[in-house]
């Protein structure tokens, strides 16, 4: 995927696959991995894009790659069969835990930044690639609390996993915008410190204060400010996709097409809500 330039896309949902299908230059869409069955029938609306010769590819969200137990064999294999069947030209899932001792969390949740995690993080990422038959990139999740005992920087600790794990960077450029706001630092602070070129795609999302912490919510708007940090990674160097990720409180077609066309504006990609330019 890195070496091809597939532009702005979505995140598939069953909710609005009809104006997923609807978009006449969609060309790279993500499906939550576990939504899909590997040898029953694709959900509704999947098909038509596979058949368009739409990229999709399968985000995992329950594999709980920074935990400190092995992952479990069952959910590999599932993430490894869904690539298959969806043709995926890779596939992603997010440094973070999301179970511990038989305990299930229901969210993702940060790992300090120790060499401890990163151990766990190596050895669980080199257990899942044994079984897949393409790339893998690894998503940073926005965090409301640090770890008390971290032990370098969120920059050198990415690049540290990606260099000993040869995994691609899924990059969520909300999180960096809500991590750097929790944080009270720069957000560029870490686009100036990361492999950029690494970078296999990017989730743009919006999300909403409260109580005085910026959460990334995927049910509101993209605002400016994160548009604005996605200008300012293509300027440093684009990635081959960027897509918009909202789960849920769906808005009318016409605003999810202006926040399509506002991705595209920032990082430079033709639109994909209009037909291609012969």
């Amino acid at each position: 995927m890195a070496d091809d330039a597939y532009g702005v896309g979505i995140g598939w949902r069953p909710e609005i696959s009809g104006f997923v299908a609807g978009l006449p230059s969609l060309r790279f869409a993500e499906v939550v991995a576990e939504s899909v069955h590997p040898h029953g029938e694709l959900p509704e609306g999947l098909p038509q894009l596979l058949d368009r010769g739409v990229a999709v590819v399968p985000h995992g969200v329950r594999l709980s790659l920074g935990g400190a137990e092995p992952v479990e064999p069952q959910r590999v294999t599932h993430l490894a069969a869904v690539a298959e069947r969806l043709g995926a030209p890779l596939v992603s899932e997010h440094i973070a835990f999301v179970r511990a001792a038989g305990v299930e969390a229901g969210h993702l949740l940060p790992i300090p930044r120790s060499w401890e995690a990163i151990e766990a993080v190596v050895a669980n990422v080199a257990r899942t690639r044994k079984e897949l038959s393409v790339p893998l990139a690894l998503e940073p999740i926005a965090a409301l609390f640090d770890w008390p005992d971290n032990e370098m920087s969120e920059a050198d600790f990415l690049t540290e996993i990606l260099d000993r794990t040869d995994a691609l960077l899924l990059l969520d450029i909300a999180n960096v915008y809500a991590n750097a706001r929790n944080r009270g630092e720069d957000p560029l602070d870490l686009l100036d410190k990361l492999p950029l070129d690494r970078v296999a795609y990017v989730h743009v999302a919006g999300g909403a204060e409260h109580q005085g912490l910026y959460h990334d919510t995927h049910t509101d708007a993209v605002p400016q400010a994160v548009l604005d940090l996605v200008a300012e990674l293509c300027a440093r160097h684009r990635p081959p996709a960027l897509m918009l990720e909202r789960d849920g409180d769906y808005p009318p077609a016409d605003e999810l097409r202006g926040e399509l066309d506002a991705i595209a504006a920032a990082s430079g990609y033709p639109a994909i809500t209009r037909p291609p330019v012969a």
